[in-house]
């Protein structure tokens, strides 16, 4: 059906879709201090716009909005058509405290209380 309209026409719904898929979209990469909006988002890579993301490698972070979900090495980005595929090779969940280094025991006491 959209070969009937005009070139640009089809540019400008194509525009238009794009703009909507970045402002709903949540997600974002960012690396060092440049950030990109995430378009799609699969269980081993996502999709960036092409006209606003160079070709990216190396460990970036994700965020949805302020909250930091995750760190992620990309291993191989492509350019295909408006958008570039990153595939990574790993995800690690961000924490916002440091990982123990020995087991809790789940039935442990919170605190002692003192003899009297």
């Amino acid at each position: 059906m959209l070969e009937f309209l005009s070139k640009e026409v089809r540019e400008g719904l194509e525009m238009a879709r794009k703009s909507e898929q970045r402002r709903r979209s949540r997600l974002r990469v960012q690396v060092g201090g440049a950030v990109f909006p995430v378009l799609r988002f699969w269980h081993d890579g996502f999709a960036l716009d092409a006209h606003l993301t160079p070709r990216l490698r190396g460990l970036v972070d994700v965020y949805d909005g302020a909250r930091h979900i995750f760190q992620c090495l990309i291993v191989a980005s492509v350019t295909e058509g408006d958008e570039v595929i990153c595939d990574f090779k790993r995800s690690t969940a961000a924490e916002d405290k440091a990982p123990l280094d020995y087991w809790r025991d789940e039935n442990a006491p919170v605190a002692y209380l003192p003899r009297n």
